[in-house]
């Protein structure tokens, strides 16, 4: 936008940047220029260019609600920097507002809030990689694991280990370190056993930390079995590949972590507010505790 070339004497630096169209855009101009430059609000509303009726009017009760409805946007849009509008609609409509997604996206535009940009796009999969997949029937019936890296401030590596149940899409454990071994992955797992029953099968690739004598030992003694993925199918590891890339894209791409502790602490800050916050499309904007409560009393 352009500043003005013909500003009127006694109008404020800037006047002509643009135009308050809306009488709240101008009403709230007012009560920033009365607090901010502590000036009186006949000479406020002359600058805004607004009707003192207008400004003295009480704001009816709809607008108040308009108000209250626009704050909760700007929070949930200020605090998960990473949220669409669909994604903040459904928060809403958990949280018991009473809106549809319309009302939203104008309320979105109007605010100027801004879009998140695009991610990157998907591998395309190659033509024949189809293949019938183990399909999850109940919770813990398939676990699914992968995983991650990410780095410190001070440049060193973090290694992530993701465990996701595919039927619910619960985010049963994130595991941080420098690095991951078999028997921590045995270890993370065992001490996920003490919480939940034992899955029927592992799905996950044929890293050397998966496909170790030790893995396959536990699990033939635990009676877990692994579902493998072909070399280079990421594809056919579907659910772990998705919370990857919402992890990446919500939380380690916005994170710094300065140490491994501060590191583990928002991760499980993270994994926490993905169960219980957090809603999904696939699971028609439900999140994935609903999901298992639902399942649990049905």
């Amino acid at each position: 936008m352009k500043p003005c070339s013909s500003r009127r004497p006694g109008e404020a630096v800037g006047a002509c940047r643009g135009k308050l169209l809306s009488p709240e855009r101008r009403r709230r101009a007012v009560v920033v220029l009365e607090d901010r430059f502590r000036v009186s609000q006949r000479r406020a509303c002359r600058l805004a260019g607004q009707n003192r009726n207008t400004q003295r009017r009480p704001v009816p009760l709809a607008d108040i609600e308009e108000q209250k409805l626009k704050r909760r946007i700007r929070e949930l849009a200020r605090r998960h920097v990473r949220w669409g509008r669909r994604l903040v609609y459904r928060r809403l409509r958990l949280d018991g507002w009473s809106v549809n997604h319309k009302r939203v996206q104008r309320i979105w535009h109007e605010e100027g809030l801004q879009r998140p940009l695009p991610r990157r796009r998907k591998r395309s999969r190659p033509a024949g990689g189809d293949r019938e997949l183990l399909r999850s029937e109940y919770p813990h019936h398939v676990w699914a694991i992968d995983f991650q890296f990410d780095q410190m401030m001070d440049g060193r590596a973090l290694k992530f280990l993701n465990v996701v149940d595919e039927f619910s899409r619960v985010c049963l454990a994130i595991h941080i370190g420098r690095r991951c071994r078999a028997f921590e992955v045995i270890d993370t797992i065992e001490e996920l056993l003490k919480l939940y029953p034992a899955p029927t099968h592992l799905r996950m690739d044929n890293g050397p930390e998966f496909i170790a004598h030790a893995l396959q030992e536990w699990c033939t003694g635990s009676g877990s079995g692994t579902a493998y993925i072909p070399p280079g199918s990421p594809w056919e590891n579907p659910f772990a590949e998705t919370f990857n890339s919402r992890l990446r894209d919500e939380f380690l791409n916005i994170e710094l972590f300065s140490s491994l502790p501060e590191a583990k602490l928002l991760a499980e800050q993270h994994r926490i507010e993905y169960n219980v916050y957090r809603p999904h499309s696939a699971l028609q904007g439900r999140t994935p505790l609903e999901v298992l409560q639902q399942w649990k009393a049905a």
